[in-house]
């Protein structure tokens, strides 16, 4: 046995080899290209600290930052046709969807929860962009009528948290007919008097802008969510102009008047506690006044007024005219 080679060699390599770095310590930011400490991304929810960029999440992380102490229980997605067309481009779309479920866990691009919000009974439906980029088939259609039937027996308002590309592709037909389906959800919710509030991540495209995301009661945004129907590159080369800057952005909806709000992502969970008591709470907090007594009041205040031509002698205002 050779002790230089298989004891004193390795004791030397272990002093000056470099310690290996876990290559998720340090994510870059996409927007400012800033390197930023993996710790300090998550406690700050993956914004960007240096320029505000708001990063995608995942339905697990949206829901423990919103529900009470981060409890919350999810309920089992009804049973929805697996790959009812048979289809194939360059893999099946069985084995897509075999793909989705190793990487995220989930059996679909949807999750539905429920628990407490500010001690309020809360239905809250997130979607995964990493679940073939959020797309809505039948299986998402059916959790969203889950989510709502579960809204409505428990007398609690819905949120609805999309992240999408629109319709899966793989589905056709099949999946189109999920915007009608998603519409027939909120109505749903909305008849029996409950609040419906969509919050919307990047990106909300597609066949999801154009049904159950853009119906909400109130519609927040996060700061810069890309939302609309069409591509931007599709629309310029569609009417040959230049789209202004800053356009299908949060802040340009909200400005011409299609979102409500749009909020930081560290203020979310406030900001839905207070729409929610505002929503909710509908006994007022001042004594009510009967509606008799309110007339009689605004009545003898007219009454007591004093009449400008009251003491004038008679044919005064005859003159006067």
């Amino acid at each position: 046995m050779n002790w230089i080679s298989n004891f004193v060699r390795p004791k030397i390599r272990a002093l000056v080899r470099k310690a290996d770095v876990p290559d998720n310590l340090w994510e870059k930011c996409p927007s400012c290209q800033a390197m930023i400490f993996h710790r300090e991304l998550e406690s700050n929810q993956r914004v960007c600290p240096h320029c505000n960029f708001h990063m995608r999440i995942g339905p697990t992380e949206r829901l423990a930052a919103l529900f009470d102490d981060g409890v919350y229980q999810t309920i089992e997605l009804p049973e929805a046709p697996v790959d009812p067309l048979r289809f194939r481009d360059s893999k099946r779309y069985s084995d897509r969807l075999k793909e989705a479920n190793t990487k995220t866990s989930h059996k679909e691009a949807l999750v539905v929860a429920h628990g407490q919000m500010g001690e309020m009974a809360v239905v809250i439906a997130a979607f995964n962009f990493r679940f073939m980029g959020g797309s809505m088939g039948a299986g998402v259609g059916e959790g969203i009528l889950a989510a709502a039937r579960l809204a409505v027996l428990q007398e609690a308002p819905l949120i609805i948290i999309p992240s999408s590309g629109g319709a899966r592709m793989q589905e056709g037909i099949l999946s189109l007919m999920q915007m009608p389906r998603s519409v027939i959800a909120v109505d749903l919710v909305k008849e029996a008097g409950l609040p419906y509030i969509t919050l919307l991540t990047d990106p909300t495209t597609g066949g999801v802008s154009a049904s159950f995301a853009m119906l909400g009661d109130i519609q927040i945004a996060e700061p810069g969510a890309v939302i609309g129907f069409a591509g931007a590159r599709v629309i310029e080369e569609t009417i040959r102009e230049t789209l202004p800057e800053g356009f299908q952005r949060a802040e340009y909806l909200l400005e011409h008047g299609m979102i409500d709000m749009v909020v930081q992502r560290s203020e979310l969970r406030e900001t839905l506690v207070r729409l929610l008591k505002l929503l909710r709470e509908t006994s007022p907090p001042a004594e009510i006044v009967p509606i008799d007594a309110a007339l009689a009041g605004a009545a003898g205040k007219t009454n007591s007024g004093t009449d400008p031509h009251e003491h004038e002698p008679d044919g005064a205002s005859d003159r006067d005219a």
